[in-house]
Parts: C-alpha cells; sequence; structure tokens
C-alpha cells in the first residue's frame, strides 16, 4: 500500500479558484503525486490547467501520464495545450529540450463519441465532445491513447476503474447527456466512459473523482470491489449531485456515513446548494476542492 506521505493532490483547474492568480474556468483537472509518479487526471475545459500549473510552480513536463475520466469538453478541451507543455521541458543552461517518447493517455474508447447536452428549457442540444481530432493529438502532440473498457492497473496499488456497473436504484445515470446519431437524431447517452482512480493508501482508499455520472456510491462500490479493500479515507472531486433528487442526495449522503469516508472533498459538478447540505450533514469531512487546493495527507 502507498505510504500516506508519498501521496499529494493538486487541483489545477476547477470552477472556482482557492486564491489570487489563478483561473476558475468549469470543468476538472487534478494533478495526483503518488510513490514517485506524476498523473494527470483530466485537462480542464481550456487554458486554465496550464495557467494555473505555472503559477503554482508545477512543471507539466514532469507528467507521466494522462489519465481521462470521460470524453466530455469540459474534462478534454485542455488536451491540447496540456500535451504542447508536456513536449517541451527546461534542460541544461535553460535551454528547452523536446521530450523524447510518447504521452500515454489511458482512456474509454467511448470517449470520442458526438457528446451533447440539453439542459431543461434549452431549445437545442449543444455539443460537449472533445473539440480535437484523435489525429491532431497523436501526430502533432504526441499523445499516444491506450483505450480500455476494463480497469488499468497502473501499479498494484493505483488503477483507473475503467466501466462503473451502476448497481444502486438512486444512481441512474444523467438525463442531460445525449448522442448524436445521423443528421438531426440524439440518444440518450448513458456515459460508459465514465471512470475514476483508485488509490490504496496505508489510511484506506483514496477515490479520485472525474464527473461520477455513473454515481459517486457506484463509483466507491467499484473501488471497494476492484481493489478488496472495504475502508474509504477520502473522495475527491466531481460527484454529479447538482439538480439531483432528494432521494439521490440523501442516499448518497447516508452511503458516505455508512462507508466512513473521512475526507470529501467535492468538485465542479457537484452544485453549490448540494454541496452547502454536504457540508452541514458531513461536519469536518466536509471541503471545498477547487484550483489551488493542494492535499497532503497525514
Amino acid at each position: 500500500m502507498i505510504k500516506a506521505d508519498k501521496l499529494r493532490l493538486v487541483t489545477l483547474s476547477e470552477n472556482t479558484a482557492a486564491w489570487l492568480w489563478l483561473y476558475g474556468e468549469w470543468g476538472l483537472s487534478i494533478l495526483v503525486q503518488v510513490d514517485g509518479m506524476n498523473l494527470l487526471m483530466d485537462a480542464g475545459l481550456g487554458y486554465s490547467t496550464v495557467h494555473n500549473a505555472e503559477a503554482m510552480g508545477f512543471d507539466l513536463s514532469t507528467v507521466d501520464k494522462i489519465l481521462i475520466s470521460h470524453g466530455h469538453m469540459d474534462h478534454t478541451g485542455g488536451l491540447r495545450d496540456v500535451l504542447e507543455r508536456m513536449r517541451f521541458t527546461v534542460g541544461h543552461s535553460n535551454f528547452l529540450e523536446k521530450r523524447e517518447g510518447e504521452i500515454e493517455i489511458i482512456a474509454h474508447p467511448d470517449m470520442w463519441g458526438p457528446k451533447y447536452i440539453l439542459h431543461p428549457g434549452d431549445r437545442r442540444h449543444s455539443f460537449r465532445g472533445i473539440p480535437f481530432q484523435r489525429l491532431e493529438l497523436e501526430e502533432r502532440q504526441g499523445a499516444r491513447f491506450r483505450h480500455s473498457r476494463e480497469p488499468v492497473w497502473l501499479t498494484e496499488d493505483i488503477v483507473w476503474s475503467g466501466e462503473i456497473p451502476m448497481v444502486n436504484d438512486f444512481e441512474k445515470g444523467t438525463a442531460i447527456c445525449y448522442l448524436k446519431e445521423g443528421e438531426n437524431e440524439f440518444v440518450h447517452d448513458p456515459v460508459n466512459d465514465d471512470a475514476a482512480l483508485y488509490i490504496k493508501t496505508e489510511l484506506g482508499l483514496v477515490v479520485i473523482l472525474g464527473c461520477a455520472h455513473h454515481g459517486t456510491i457506484n463509483t466507491l462500490h467499484h473501488a471497494q470491489q476492484l481493489t478488496g479493500m472495504d475502508e474509504v479515507y477520502m473522495v475527491v472531486g466531481g460527484t454529479h449531485l447538482v439538480r439531483s433528487s432528494e432521494y439521490q442526495l440523501s442516499s448518497t449522503i447516508a452511503e458516505l456515513k455508512k462507508v466512513g469516508v473521512k475526507r470529501v472533498g467535492v468538485s465542479h459538478c457537484t452544485g453549490m446548494q448540494e454541496s452547502i447540505r454536504l457540508g452541514w450533514e458531513l461536519g469536518d469531512a466536509f471541503f471545498f476542492n477547487n484550483a489551488g487546493t493542494v492535499v497532503t495527507f497525514p
């Protein structure tokens, strides 16, 4: 298991910023520094990930791999800028040196789907898929995509979740998500590319969410089953509880308490009212995880 002092989480991009000089931008990107590796979970919507990394003093050229939670543009729109910054590192005499080899990106094959959103009251569907072609990112930016529907173990203690089973009766996916078929036909998108990152630590599991389109609790239970660990120390990231039903919200809170999660850091798609409710119910275990938040472990 990972020693607690070998793990640090740095939120580079989120809807809001924790301190001056950082950009707040709808989306999410979290740098995971763990056991000698630098993993980037998602790339945010635009330039905020690169800007905030520089403002906070983090060198993106040291990132070893990129992990994608799903194909919506608020998690992938920053890929081009991130890859461009990762390709060059400061070498001897402060000259830029080109990075050797390709940059591995682990993701679900459905990330490339024609993804759209239709909010209640909208007149038309809005495109929310990846704003780049795969060929561009591979040929011009040095990316190498490793697609999988199954979990991908990075080490014996770190695993990208793969598809997350939807088991309980209160997490049913996101109704506003669609896929475009043909010229003008839209069908519901189950967002099967929804994924998370699980880290086995001496304190318990640390679960890093992207948006949790398949549900925060489904994601936690999948983590427990996949890793064989029951204790969950921390959940951090987007919970997609915004505009959720009272049944889903209260059931989520009850299950977080039942599992005994020690820290819950919410981001991005949680929703302000829902965050306030979580803070009230979870007390000191709760915190806002916005851009500039650095989480270390006891």
